[in-house]
């Protein structure tokens, strides 16, 4: 059948693509998870009861129902049943944020929420919507009709709506019809040879697009579709052990993982000398995997396994491209590079200049991806689907999907992929543009020289902005296991090396573990600010030992929420040591104990007080002395660490000022209370208006900069 001819009626959607497979093996097993099973039989005639209720409880054709069940057989049920019933379903992990599900449910505006009781109160306060349980209605579902309800669903209908992961915003849902799911579909079946011998393991979330091109492989095939019990990609307690156990009991054929977990599962392999018998295809993707870890993991794996790289979006059907490594060399440069390959059947692949029109090979572009895969567009968003979604004279289709993301097609004709526009330069329009694609293309050959070192596992490059309206490439490294912690310092001086004069990343800051998003994707957005303005310029402090290009990198490590990275060689431009604040701080504290006498004769005269008390009275001075030299050491020599976490310059000022004021204050704040009359009210209420109200707002903005963020957009 040719990619333009779609089955008419029924036999074009889903679910009648499923139904034929249940009527030709009905006894064949259609779903596992754990010791739970269904039928094709048995799912069918499951999910066309549950069909008959929701459209008792109003579900129209063409309405939506949001799906929010746990991991296991009845998820199955409840998409079908929707999709029988006519309508599109939007897919929600029940233990998704608060925020996320009242984004997703404001958004999609669904009908129904069809869910689990011990759902039922979180979902309804998230929409107010009817929320449809069959767990708790199962006796009255039970006794409707096996047989599916009478309406009507043709190719053209929406099926569901695929609610982007967010890694550049908000998660935007796209609208998928049947045809084409079942488009990627024959994709699918010829590249990967799906057969109804196959067993699938499912090991993806509910809530992203993969999930659903799990259960449509298996499903639409009449192969046996396995759920992992635990989500690999959310359960961050979920063992990677257990995986390759797993695929064996289970004896899995066909599995497809993100990077994240396929990394983890080289790693596990490797290190115990296992693999995956019985696998014949492994496929991975959702972001960028170089070419060597592909190598790597099919080196391992042998030559009976087909390990793939993947690439496409939610907004086109989930895969438009692939890239088969069997036959594949390596080489040198393997580290740098990542290569997604060729269009999957029916698919095809640009990649377009700044003019909006196919880019010679070998240049740097945009991606875009055609054909029957293509959704509408976004709901709720007719701006961004005109921006995506445009017009093109070259296509068969005359419409591509501007994707966002920067690649090049080789002389070979193989896609490289190069990165994300928006992960390097930050939200922008302009993808493009001539500057965004240099400086992009510059972000990922430093991203790729720094992840060739030896000591490298993981590697970042990103624009970040250390300061307001200034923006600084940025490296960030993740030590490779058994690897001792790389040298900052020697990582720049690599990239200075190797990379051309005005390209390397003004800074470099060593990791424990890149942050991720919900998705298992590096979360850019998240990435550690380094350190500020005046630490991209101090070759002159180091002379010689400057890298060439003129700018000299910083070293150091950073966590989530700040960076802390120093200027140059160990020991120079360093804040404080311990030692340090001391030395300053004790001359300071003695001078105030001098001062104490003079400023306020009787204050810490204790002739009065009991003898077991006296005693505190003393310790009390000595730490009000010590505190108000630690104050003022800090106002010295502490606003380099304040300024090193890479908040705004005037909370950072507030802040240092903060810490000197909660340190300082106490010494002449008691000793003015001691000498004070309790009734000369208006010098008492000077005093706490200087001192205690002070004090509380000191606290306060010291507050307000631990638990500040970026705003939500910016890098």
């Amino acid at each position: 059948m040719g990619w333009d001819a779609e089955p008419a009626g029924r036999a074009g959607t889903l679910h009648g693509r499923f139904e034929e497979q249940a009527r030709q093996s009905p006894e064949t097993v259609a779903v596992r998870c754990g010791a739970r099973e269904l039928t094709y039989g048995e799912l069918d005639q499951r999910a066309n009861r549950l069909a008959h209720h929701l459209v008792a409880q109003g579900l129209e054709p063409g309405g939506r129902a949001a799906v929010a069940l746990g991991r296991g057989t009845e998820v199955f049920v409840a998409l079908l049943a929707v999709l029988k019933a006519g309508g599109a379903y939007v897919p929600l992990e029940p233990g998704a944020p608060d925020a996320l599900l009242r984004h997703v449910l404001a958004d999609a505006d669904p009908v129904l929420v069809v869910t689990e009781e011990a759902h039922r109160v979180r979902l309804t306060d998230t929409g107010g919507r009817r929320v449809v349980c069959p767990d708790s209605a199962a006796e009255a579902i039970a006794a409707l009709p096996a047989g599916p309800p009478p309406v009507t669903t043709g190719p053209d209908d929406l099926a569901c709506l695929f609610f982007t992961s967010g890694s550049t915003g908000l998660p935007r849902g796209a609208l998928i019809e049947h045809r084409n799911l079942l488009a990627a579909h024959r994709g699918w079946r010829e590249v990967y040879g799906l057969r109804p011998a196959d067993r699938i393991l499912q090991t993806a979330s509910l809530e992203f697009d993969v999930f659903t091109a799990d259960w449509i492989r298996a499903l639409c095939t009449g192969a046996t579709l396995v759920v992992t019990p635990r989500n690999l990609t959310l359960d961050r307690t979920a063992d990677i052990a257990d995986l390759p156990a797993l695929v064996a009991a289970e004896r899995i054929t066909v599995l497809e993982l993100n990077v994240r977990t396929a990394r983890r599962l080289y790693d596990h392999l490797a290190a115990v000398g296992g693999s995956l018998p019985g696998v014949r295809l492994i496929t991975v993707g959702a972001e960028k995997w170089y070419l060597d870890e592909q190598l790597g993991l099919q080196r391992l794996l042998g030559t009976g396994t087909r390990v793939l790289n993947v690439y496409g979006l939610a907004e086109a059907s989930v895969d438009s491209t692939y890239f088969d490594a069997a036959g594949a060399t390596g080489g040198e440069g393997s580290e740098r590079v990542s290569l997604v390959g060729r269009p999957f059947p029916g698919a095809r692949v640009y990649v377009l200049g700044p003019e909006g029109f196919p880019a010679p090979p070998g240049e740097v572009g945009e991606i875009a991806v055609a054909g029957p895969g293509l959704g509408r567009g976004y709901v709720n968003r007719p701006e961004e689907t005109e921006r995506r979604f445009v017009p093109a004279a070259f296509d068969p289709d005359m419409r591509v999907l501007l994707t966002g993301d920067l690649g090049r097609i080789r002389e070979d004709g193989v896609l490289e992929f190069t990165a994300r526009a928006e992960g390097v330069v930050g939200p922008t329009e302009r993808v493009r543009a001539a500057g965004v694609l240099r400086r992009v293309a510059e972000a990922a050959r430093a991203e790729g020289l720094l992840r060739s070192h030896p000591a490298v596992r993981e590697a970042a490059v990103a624009e970040v902005e250390p300061e307001p309206g200034r923006r600084a490439l940025v490296g960030y490294a993740v030590t490779a296991p058994g690897s001792e912690e790389p040298d900052t310092w020697q990582l720049s001086a690599l990239l200075a090396e190797e990379l051309p004069a005005g390209e390397a990343p003004a800074a470099v800051v060593a990791l424990p573990a890149l942050p991720r998003t919900r998705a298992g994707k590096v979360d850019r957005t998240a990435l550690p600010l380094p350190a500020p303005r005046d630490h991209f310029s101090f070759s002159a402090s180091l002379g010689a030992a400057a890298p060439a290009g003129g700018s000299a990198p910083l070293r150091g490590k950073a966590g989530r929420g700040g960076g802390k990275a120093g200027a140059g060689k160990p020991g120079e431009d360093e804040p404080l040591t311990g030692c340090g604040w001391f030395l300053v701080a004790l001359p300071v504290a003695v001078v105030a104990w001098l001062l104490t006498y003079g400023l306020w004769p009787g204050s810490t005269d204790v002739s009065a007080v009991p003898g077991p008390y006296a005693g505190w009275f003393r310790v009390l001075y000595l730490f009000e002395w010590f505190s108000f030299g630690l104050g003022v050491a800090w106002l010295l020599a502490g606003a380099r660490a304040v300024a090193r976490l890479g908040r705004p310059l005037g909370l950072s000022v507030a802040a240092h000022v903060s810490v000197f004021w909660l340190l300082a204050s106490w010494w002449p704040q008691d000793n003015l209370y001691r000498t004070s009359s309790s009734t000369d009210w208006p010098r008492q209420a000077l005093l706490v208006s200087v001192f205690n109200i002070a004090l509380m707002v000191a606290a306060a903005i010291v507050v307000r900069f631990l638990v500040w963020r970026p705003p939500a957009g910016r890098k």
